[in-house]
Parts: structure tokens; sequence; C-alpha cells
């Protein structure tokens, strides 16, 4: 963008320093003419030399000249040297900024002195540097392991395409259906990143919608699944609406339940599904029995493409790594909030709070968050 020249900061609060000043002693000198001067007599006469209001005057006026020029002086370099003073905060957040935009994101201002207005200023921008820094990070790392993911299925089908064009004897029967199956993860993890990506933009449209009868739907889609694995699924609770994208909130709840379907006992496990209805939220839990898990390793589980124990590699229900990270992009989409806690026989107890749809209980007070 072209914008025009102009003055700099430091010398526009420099001459108004000096502006200031010269204002200043001009009221001054305006002060001792009205208060002083004014009543001095014209015509002074008696014996010997009585100065008179033309000799006063006379030898006021050069003096009052002379100190106006030594208020323009002083206010001119002092106010240079004032305003240097004042904006050396702001030229280190602006080479901070400087900084930031070629791609130097590590750098911190870290302002000392008093809690003033430019320390308050530098803080919140390394608080921005320190998120951002983070963000790009997180991206980075989220590329690579995509990255990674789409390579195995891609160097997979290469390979069989190789083999069976190679090898006139080969099964290419097995080797269609393995290829299906390579190909079929591969438009999963796909449709898994544009989800991603479209929860984390929070572009859609807000309806009223009943955690129970989502968790209701999920839970009845991934009964078979259930049974074929000896876990008993059970919904509880009661109706709780809030404001949200139904497809989207139908993909969380399916997550939450299809990982605690997945991630439980070889055999006699166990997934509980809870919706409650609070004052100001609405609550889904779901708790499943299965391996314990290390404390360390919870708060990790919604990064994508971690997993919490290695058999999931070899299974054909776990997905591909994004369940959980697909959950918190869209619980904070909907300005919600997600718990992730392990129990301590084994297992996990996730529980997700978005915003209520409207008043969703009479009265009473607020019931706080559960402590796990």
């Amino acid at each position: 963008m072209n914008r025009r020249p102009g003055l700099s900061v430091r010398l526009k609060l420099t001459i108004s320093y000096a502006g200031f000043l010269l204002v200043a002693g001009a009221l001054l000198m305006a002060v001792v003419w009205v208060f002083l001067l004014r009543y001095v007599p014209v015509q002074v006469y008696g014996p010997g030399f009585v100065p008179n209001r033309s000799d006063l005057l006379r030898a006021f006026a050069p003096r009052a000249a002379t100190a106006m020029a030594f208020l323009l002086v002083f206010g001119l370099l002092g106010g240079w040297v004032l305003a240097d003073r004042m904006l050396a905060p702001l030229t280190r957040i602006g080479d901070a900024a400087r900084l930031a935009a070629q791609g130097s994101l590590s750098h911190r201002i870290r302002m000392a002195g008093p809690d003033d207005e430019f320390r308050e200023l530098a803080d919140v921008f390394d608080t921005m540097l320190e998120r951002l820094e983070s963000h790009v990070a997180e991206q980075r790392r989220f590329a690579a392991n995509a990255s990674h993911e789409l390579r195995t299925p891609l160097a997979i089908s290469r390979t069989l395409l190789e083999l069976a064009r190679d090898d006139p004897g080969a099964d290419l029967a097995e080797i269609v259906e393995r290829l299906h199956a390579v190909n079929t993860r591969a438009i999963d993890l796909t449709e898994a990143l544009l989800l991603l990506s479209r929860a984390d933009r929070g572009g859609f449209t807000r309806e009223p919608v009943d955690l129970s009868l989502v968790a209701e739907e999920a839970a009845e889609t991934l009964l078979p699944l259930a049974e074929k694995r000896g876990t008993t699924l059970q919904v509880t609770g009661e109706k709780a609406a809030v404001a949200g994208s139904p497809a989207l909130i139908l993909r969380m709840v399916t997550n939450l339940v299809q990982n605690a379907v997945v991630h439980n006992l070889p055999a006699g496990g166990t997934v509980t599904v809870h919706t409650e209805s609070r004052p100001d939220a609405s609550v889904l839990r779901v708790e499943n029995t299965g391996p314990r898990l290390q404390p360390e390793l919870v708060p990790t589980l919604t990064e994508p493409f971690r997993r919490g124990t290695e058999r999931i590699r070899v299974d054909e229900h776990a997905g591909v790594g994004l369940g959980l990270a697909i959950v918190h992009s869209i619980v904070r989409a909907h300005d919600g909030t997600l718990h992730i806690a392990p129990r301590r026989g084994g297992g996990l107890l996730v529980s997700v709070r978005l915003p209520g749809s409207g008043p969703l209980t009479p009265g009473g007070g607020v019931d706080p968050w559960p402590e796990w």
C-alpha cells in the first residue's frame, strides 16, 4: 500500500512538547502583563527617575523574547530526548514484530520496568508469539504426521501393484482384497483430515441438538461392533439440549463411543454413555473399561495421530489416529470443554461440556464441574 510520507511520531511528540512550553511561556507573559504591567502609569511625575510603563516594556520585552527562544530550544531538545525514551518500548515491540514477520517466533520482548501500558502491550505480544509458535509447531507436526500416514498406504499399494505386474503366479484376488483394504484406509484418513479442517474453521450453522438422541443413535450404530467384541454398551441420562452442527456432534459422539469400544478389554468390557443437563451447560460422559494408561499419556491423546496403545495399529476398527483429535476440534468449535481422565481400574472417563441451548433445567444453583 502506497502512503504519503509524513512526520515521525518522535518528531510529532517533540513539536508537541516544544509547542506546549511556548504556550505555557506565552501564558506566563500574559499573566505578567495583565496583573502587573498594566497597572504601571503611563507617565510618572516625581523627583528623580521613576520608570513608567514604557520603560518597563522596553526592559521586559527583550528578556521575554529571549526567554521564549530559550523555551523553544529547550522544548525541542528536551522533547526529542523524552520522545526517544517514551517510544523505546514501542521500538522493541516493533523489532519483535519484524522478527516474527521474518519467521522467527522464538523471540520474546520480556520488557522489564513498572506495570504500565507499554509493559501490558509487550506482555500481550509475548503471549501472542508464544501461542503462535505453539500453533505453527503443532501444524508442522500435523503435516509431517499426515504425510507419513498418507505415504504408508500409497507405498503399500505400489508394492502390491508391482507384485501383480512382476509375478504372473500371484493370487490376484488376494492382491485386490488387500488393495481394497489399503485404499479404504487412505480414504478414511483423507475424510478424517477434511473433517478435522472443517471443525477447526468453525464455519457451520448452529441448530438445536439433543445429546441424548445423538448418543442413542451412535450407540445403535456401534452396537454390532460392541457385541462382536463382547462389550456391554449402555446409554443413560436425560435430554441435554445444545446448539451446534448435528453432523459434527454426531461424529464427536460416534468417535468417543467407538474409541471406548475398541480400546477396551478383550472380553467382558463395558461402555457407559451418559447425558446430563445442567443450568449452564449440557454434559456428555463416555466411560469404559480397558487397559491402564499412564497419567502423563492422557493429555497427548487429543493430538493428531497419537495412539494410546500399539495394538490399535493392527485393529481394523481403530480408525486412523484422528478420533480424539477430531473430538477435541469439534468441542472447541462449539465453545465447549473436553476432559479426559484415566480410571483407577483401567480405561478412560471422557467428559464433554457444551453450552446449553436455552434454559435446560428449572431453577437451582450451578452444579460444579466434577473434579476427577
